[in-house]
Parts: C-alpha cells; structure tokens; sequence
C-alpha cells in the first residue's frame, strides 16, 4: 500500500499572507505521504528557486525531491515537483511539455518505493478550459508512447471547476479518480480543484482532504491524499 498526496503550496504564501516554507513542510509531514506532488513549488519570477531550500527539505523531513536537471536552484520545473522518501529509488524521469500561453508543464518519474514500481505525474494545470483538454491529452499522448508501461498514479491541481466534463472526460475514460472530496479554497472549501488519479492495476483504498489548523493557513488550497495499492 502507497500512500500519496497532491498539494498546490502556492510557493508557501499562507492566507495569512506570510511565506513561511517551514509551515509547509509541517503540513506534509502531518499527511506523511511515500509520494507527494507539489504545484508552485517554485518561486514565479527571477531565478526560480525552490521555496523549500534544499537544506530544509534534508535536515526537516523524510523526503528527498526528484531532480529534473533542468534549472539549477528550482525544485521542480514550472513549479512542479516530486518528493519521495529518502530511501525510495527513482528509476527515471522526464519532464512533460504542454501547449500553453502561459508557461505551463508536468513532470514523471519511474520509482521503486517499498519495493514496487510506480510511475507518478505531478501537473498543474490551466485556467482556460480549451488548454486544459489539450493539456490532458499532451500527457495521455506521453504516456502512450512511452516504451516502458508501469502503475501510474497521476496528480495535481487540475484547476476544473466542473464535475465530470472537460479534461475530467479526458482522464476519466483511462484512470479512476479518488474521491478526495473539495480542497479549494482552503478555508471554505468549495471546489475539487485537486486531484488523484490511477491507471487500471491500482486502486484507492482509501483517500481524503487533509484538514487541519496547519493546513487551513499555509496555502489557499488543502491537500489531498490517497492509498493506493494492487487493484
């Protein structure tokens, strides 16, 4: 059984208004997920350092994050990331190029953790619709193609106001989603913005919305969470 968590961090700028990275990492740890997508893990403009400073994420947590190689001092790429335990293997990874107006992009990573394989994507994704679809069938179309085939679990801020149509349609017809529940916004939550996915040969034990006074303060979204194992 995996347990992994998606998060829209929104760089670490709580509804407090304050940045505080060091929040952050105390709402992963209350989720203690294997695997955990962030989206705007990153700093928007300049250099595009990652909010987590390599030195916090190794000396205050059980994670490690997966390096894309891309931009040196980022911890993702576009504001996407991957962390996984610290005794976890990665396999491979690549990043995910989308059609976009704005910079937008996923990233993928083959990893052995508690001795099983898993592919995960981490995406965020746009707020037009239109892009949104193209999006989601940029990612389908990528992991077609790919030459080697794993349990995938996908996940992140999908950014779909909608119950079940657009890009939710277009993921919908090849991967089951975990019914989370509402994570937006994180004081009222009103929308299922985020979202856990899996290809056939997985299923949802169980999953949820981690809720808590951490949490409720340190982004406008709650994360989300699922268990994940054999189907």
């Amino acid at each position: 059984m995996l347990k992994v968590a998606s998060y829209n961090m929104r760089k670490s700028i709580g509804t407090d208004r304050r940045r505080r990275p060091e929040r952050t990492l105390e709402v992963l740890r209350e989720i203690d997920a294997d695997v955990i997508a962030l989206q705007e893990c990153d700093r928007r403009f300049g250099q595009r350092l990652g909010v987590i400073t390599p030195h916090l994420l190794a000396e205050h947590s059980p994670w490690k994050a997966v390096q894309f190689g891309v931009r040196t001092g980022s911890m993702g790429w576009h504001g996407n990331a991957i962390l996984v335990r610290k005794d976890a293997q990665v396999l491979d990874q690549e990043i995910i190029h989308l059609p976009a107006l704005e910079p937008r992009g996923a990233v993928m990573a083959d990893l052995r953790v508690n001795g099983h394989a898993v592919r995960v994507v981490g995406m965020h994704l746009d707020l037009s619709g239109l892009w949104r679809r193209r999006q989601a069938h940029a990612i389908l179309a990528h992991l077609a193609s790919s030459s080697k085939q794993l349990p995938t679990v996908m996940m992140g801020d999908l950014n779909d106001w909608s119950a079940q149509s657009g890009c939710l349609r277009d993921f919908g017809r090849d991967f089951t989603f975990a019914a989370t529940g509402r994570s937006f916004h994180a004081r009222r939550p009103v929308a299922r913005l985020d979202r856990i996915m899996v290809s056939p040969g997985l299923a949802v034990a169980e999953c949820g919305v981690h809720d808590s006074a951490a949490s409720r303060t340190a982004s406008d979204h709650l994360p989300i969470w699922a268990r994940v194992g054999k189907g």
